[in-house]
């Protein structure tokens, strides 16, 4: 099929399509596992929506919009590490007030924006269809640019997440690991959204990550589970989209959240089974009595 639908004079929106979801896969699969692992959902939901400000004023000024995005999670995070030391409320609570605040100022932005229901809806759905060359070479960039840092601050991430206070004592800078894993999360976004817009890239960032969660805990053998369920799920989703003659992006979504739920049943099954069959009694061999001879 993908044959079929190359272009003469360059690749096919498919292919494109397909390409781009596998490039978004494996720089998710590297980001996932740390939010999973580290409890960060609710900061890259957060951080998914915080970014609109910033794509709203890219878009008024005529600059790129993932430039925007990415400037406006920087404001994020910087803000958040600014109100991390205040022990009148819990950081949950922070993220919470950032996100709606930012939110609500990009709301107010793009409301002032002739074409403000289009524009919120490109922004918070994208369109994996309409993704052209640059669109693939920002998305292999960002791929070199999270595999560079993962593997330069590997270490420290494994102490960071496990225990803060033996990376302290290893002299890991965990401070400096937290920011830069906060970091890593906020470029991931700001270059994902581009490609499937905001809920959907969360989901992609979630979804294969808490999925290959369930079955392995090596940090490395997860990520690489993660990015195979999700180029499984960018695949099947567009399939199912070319048939069905849905949403892609949405279709590949809900694809890989579905991939999770069937792994989470499939998981309870088994561990149902192993209950049960340790706890059935086991049948024992009838001993002759030689001494009643």
């Amino acid at each position: 099929m993908l044959d079929i639908l190359f272009e003469p004079l360059g690749v096919g929106f498919v292919t494109r399509a397909l390409i781009s979801g596998i490039l978004l896969a494996a720089v998710c699969a590297m980001v996932g596992v740390w939010v999973i692992t580290r409890g960060m959902a609710f900061l890259g939901e957060a951080m998914s929506h915080s970014m609109l400000p910033g794509v709203a004023i890219a878009a008024l000024l005529d600059i790129d919009l993932v430039v925007g995005a990415a400037l406006s999670s920087v404001v994020m995070v910087l803000a958040l590490e600014g109100m991390r030391t205040s022990r009148d409320f819990g950081r949950d609570t922070s993220i919470g007030l950032l996100f709606v605040g930012l939110l609500a100022i990009g709301v107010i932005i793009v409301s002032h924006s002739a074409s403000f229901a289009t524009d919120l809806t490109a922004f918070l759905f994208g369109d994996v269809l309409a993704v052209d060359q640059a669109d693939l070479l920002r998305l292999a960039l960002l791929v070199a640019i999270v595999a560079v840092v993962t593997a330069g601050c590997y270490r420290a991430f494994l102490a960071v997440t496990f225990d803060e206070r033996k990376a302290h004592t290893l002299g890991l800078h965990p401070k400096a690991a937290n920011l830069a894993m906060v970091v890593l999360l906020a470029i991931t976004m700001a270059g994902a959204f581009s490609v499937v817009g905001t809920l959907l890239a969360f989901g992609m960032l979630v979804a294969p990550s808490a999925t290959a969660m369930l079955f392995v805990r090596r940090v490395p053998v997860a990520m690489a589970t993660a990015f195979v369920l999700g180029g499984v799920a960018t695949v099947v989703g567009l399939l199912i989209s070319w048939h069905a003659s849905t949403a892609a992006g949405a279709t590949i979504a809900v694809v890989a959240v579905g991939m999770f739920f069937l792994a989470l049943i499939l998981r309870s099954v088994v561990h149902r089974f192993r209950r049960s069959s340790a706890a059935a009694p086991t049948p024992t061999k009838e001993v002759p009595d030689v001494l009643a001879h």
